[in-house]
């Protein structure tokens, strides 16, 4: 069983904020479970749309009811026009968060929530939607192409590669994606999911609540440690090269991005599970230059700070394996957290009160204001 850090301090660290139903992290199994079911085993056993079903009914589908939400979820994949012509605005050297928060807005002006009853279209439009927001973009932006987004793709995963190479993945390429988007999907209390939660606490529609979510993700410290991790391993030319690189860093006092995490203490049970099919990925590339020197990287900082690598670090090479651009790592995270962010959205609706801390004041003490002469 994995033991939780007990935390205190600032950032909220170690204070129970709420319930919820959905998602444990750092107390039973490996570390990490979704409605009651270890990572390790849905990683395993399901399909990513399965478990995007489980965290928005509570339940996994049952074969009939699987067919059914998939077949839903194929036919939202397409883009109104106003929103093509909104994405096709935005210039190429946009962050493709920001793509993604724009895109998200737009879209709850097109197709409102108009009641809470809406609430479920609405998350499955998003979830079959998003990816096809930011590949039109990135298509048309870098590649000056207009795509067809309504792709006949079993998976959510594989329409994302096919849209992005214009052919349809390998079967390795469409687990490794399955199994990314089911380790992406839930988290608890991240500050994401949170900044939806408070969101949702004030009854506010749930595109709003998403956007506010990419717009926490788009920081560095939550979801870009996959693209600081690329942008380090890219660099380092073998294994003895990253142990170098590395401890001259530690020696500086540099932040070193991917290593260890809020509430895990001794690992990150998603990384045992992308790092797999890294390494499966770096076999069929034919060059495991990468694999080897996030390898090293994961020995070094263990023995150095004992700090281990978080979900980010492995996917950074096995992203990179399939051919996609670092600057899509963190919208991937998007597209699947969507699942995770609509679903304490709607737990949050179904037992509300608005979140409303307060703050230890450390201003000056209470004084007269002074005339204007006097100042």
């Amino acid at each position: 069983m994995a033991d939780a850090k007990v935390l205190s301090g600032a950032g909220l660290r170690g204070q129970v904020a709420g319930q919820t139903a959905l998602c444990t992290v750092g107390k039973s199994g490996t570390g990490l479970t979704y409605c009651g079911y270890d990572i390790s085993e849905l990683a395993d056993k399901v399909q990513f749309e399965e478990v995007a079903y489980l965290l928005a009914h509570g339940e996994l589908p049952n074969q009939a009811q699987l067919q059914a939400y998939k077949a839903r979820l194929k036919g939202l994949r397409g883009l109104p026009q106003a929103l093509k012509d909104v994405l096709e605005r935005i210039p190429a050297d946009a962050h493709p968060m920001d793509v993604l928060r724009t895109g998200c807005s737009m879209l709850g002006n097109l197709e409102p929530e108009r009641s809470f009853a809406d609430a479920d279209h609405a998350i499955e439009r998003m979830l079959a939607v998003f990816p096809s927001v930011l590949l039109y973009w990135y298509r048309f932006s870098h590649d000056g192409v207009r795509i067809n987004t309504e792709t006949n793709d079993d998976s959510i995963g594989a329409h994302f590669l096919h849209m992005l190479h214009d052919q349809a993945p390998s079967q390795l390429h469409s687990e490794v994606m399955n199994t990314s988007l089911i380790l992406y999907a839930e988290h608890e209390f991240n500050a994401s999911t949170f900044t939806a939660r408070v969101c949702a606490s004030t009854l506010s529609d749930i595109h709003s609540c998403v956007t506010g979510a990419i717009g926490s993700l788009r920081g560095p410290l939550h979801g870009g440690a996959n693209e600081a991790a690329m942008e380090l391993i890219e660099a380092m030319q073998s294994a003895d090269h990253a142990e170098q690189t590395l401890m001259g860093m530690l020696a500086r006092k540099d932040k070193i991005m991917g290593f260890g995490h809020a509430i895990y203490k001794e690992f990150d049970p998603r990384n045992d599970v992308i790092k797999k099919w890294s390494k499966k990925l770096a076999e069929e590339y034919g060059d495991s230059r990468l694999y080897d020197v996030s390898v090293r990287c994961e020995e070094v900082m263990w023995r150095e700070k004992k700090l281990f690598p978080n979900a980010d670090f492995f996917h950074a090479s096995a992203y990179h394996f399939m051919g996609i651009p670092t600057k899509l790592f963190t919208p991937i995270f998007v597209m699947s957290r969507v699942t995770g962010w609509t679903a304490h959205v709607k737990e949050q609706r179904a037992n509300n009160r608005i979140i409303r801390p307060s703050a230890d004041y450390t201003g000056p003490e209470p004084r007269p204001v002074p005339a204007l002469s006097e100042r």
